[in-house]
């Protein structure tokens, strides 16, 4: 039977009709599996559109609910947050909370809110003050520095034992500053120059040079050592070197300030060799050496170690020393009479804790800048305030120390707390009087001082 060409034409196209109506079912499932859109009705339909078909498939308004309303039957997705677990109901497949529970759940949610805006508020507040304490004590440290430079420091001699000048010395004398001020208010009595340092300092490396190399006792001699002195002088300024300040890790081995130290002490030890290196002296050394140049904090550490009281403690002047004592502790039964007769009941005596105060002057006992401002009223005032700083921080942890035993309050005075605040220190400070029967410092110290030569002579000088 003949087939007509249009017949075959027609049947051609409803087969390719099916194959396509195949394919484009094929191609939905596919989409419908993975839950999107085929992309030619996507490009077909705008944005709006397509949310507006997703909301009306949803059953939901394009608006977010409102907090307040219970929205968790609407929701395609469970909730994560222990905010939503405490206010939301259950879901529909567990039993519905109780009213009093969600009650409960409620407050207990509306109470959590209430302390994590208090804490927020009060985090805050500290932020807060920190920072106005911050800026405050920069625009003071600002101010006292033209104060220094502008006023002061060009009229040194006629200022700086004024009111004003006295004032600005407790509260602190600015680091940029600091140096120049400890220059002059130290002074150089010993008219020590830069050339001199630099002689000294060449013949502290030839020292050790000789030493490293093994020179002749002879040579040993004439430069003013025995052999034996001069190994361990040098053996005990590395070792000191090492342990000065650690955690700075600046004056080690390595470290930008180590020459400068051992250039110091080294040069020192040839300066004074009748004094030469005792422990103690890098501690001061590098508190000179963080705020001045080398020379000139050689010059004002030989001048500083000059002074009575420093000279008594490192030529280890023991009766010198025990006068220095008796003196502190005039002032100590006079300021803190209960803690006087504690210490006095566990036979603690003031050389267990003041000898390392003394020595390094409280840089190695107190925190560095605390330190530092200790040295500044010492700079003004004198060896006194040493002795006046030493009773301030017995008086400030007088409660403490009045509940130890020997053993605890050795530890504790030879090992003070790493955090003390500086102006509760001086604080306690300036409550110590060192005035005792219209006598102060110098005065108590020249009378024990006479008191101890007299004594053969049976003629006491504070006694009456």
């Amino acid at each position: 039977m003949a087939v007509s060409p249009a017949f075959l034409l027609m049947d051609r196209n409803l087969l390719a009709r099916k194959q396509n109506a195949r394919l484009d079912k094929q191609n939905d499932l596919g989409w419908k599996l993975f839950g999107k859109v085929p992309l030619r009705e996507n490009a077909q339909k705008d944005s709006k559109k397509i949310q507006k078909e997703y909301e009306d498939k949803a059953g939901r308004p394009s608006k977010p609910p409102s907090p307040k309303q219970n929205v968790r039957k609407n929701l395609d997705f469970e909730p994560l947050s222990t905010t939503a677990l405490i206010l939301e109901d259950r879901p529909a497949n567990l039993p519905a909370k109780p009213a009093e529970e969600a009650q409960k759940h409620r407050q207990q949610y509306e109470e959590m809110v209430v302390q994590a805006k208090k804490r927020e508020l009060k985090e805050a507040q500290r932020r807060r003050r920190q920072l106005e304490e911050r800026c405050r004590l920069e625009e003071s440290i600002g101010n006292a520095v033209l104060t220094w430079n502008n006023e002061i420091l060009p009229n040194w001699e006629t200022m700086w034992c004024s009111r004003k000048v006295r004032d600005l010395w407790w509260q602190g004398i600015p680091p940029s500053v600091r140096g120049k001020v400890w220059s002059l208010a130290i002074g150089n009595e010993l008219n020590i120059t830069h050339e001199l340092f630099d002689i000294c300092l060449a013949r502290a490396k030839e020292r050790w040079r000789s030493f490293s190399t093994g020179g002749s006792e002879a040579e040993n001699e004439d430069a003013g050592f025995s052999a034996a002195d001069r190994e361990a002088s040098l053996e005990l300024i590395k070792l000191d070197i090492s342990r000065t300040f650690p955690n700075l890790c600046i004056f080690q081995q390595g470290g930008p300030y180590h020459d400068m130290l051992h250039s110091i002490l080294g040069a020192y030890t040839c300066y004074r060799p009748d004094v030469g290196y005792v422990q103690g002296m890098s501690f001061i050394a590098a508190v000179l050496i963080l705020n001045l140049d080398t020379a000139d904090a050689f010059i004002a550490f030989s001048n500083l170690l000059n002074k009575p009281c420093q000279m008594a403690f490192f030529r280890v002047d023991h009766g010198l020393m025990l006068t220095y004592f008796a003196a502190f502790e005039v002032f100590f039964e006079e300021n803190l009479p209960k803690l006087f007769a504690h210490f006095k009941k566990n036979n603690l005596t003031p050389d267990i804790y003041l000898i390392d105060w003394i020595f390094t002057l409280y840089s190695k006992s107190l925190p560095l800048d605390l330190a530092c401002r200790v040295w500044d009223v010492f700079c003004r005032d004198g060896e006194g305030f040493l002795f006046r700083t030493a009773l301030g921080i017995l008086k400030l942890f007088e409660d403490i120390l009045t509940k130890m035993d020997f053993i605890h309050i050795a530890q504790f005075l030879t090992r003070l707390p790493e955090d003390l605040p500086a102006e509760e220190v001086f604080a306690s400070i300036a409550t110590i009087q060192m005035q005792s029967r219209n006598r102060k410092w110098a005065q108590v110290l020249t009378a024990l001082q006479r008191d101890s030569r007299d004594t053969e002579k049976g003629s006491p000088s504070l006694r009456h």
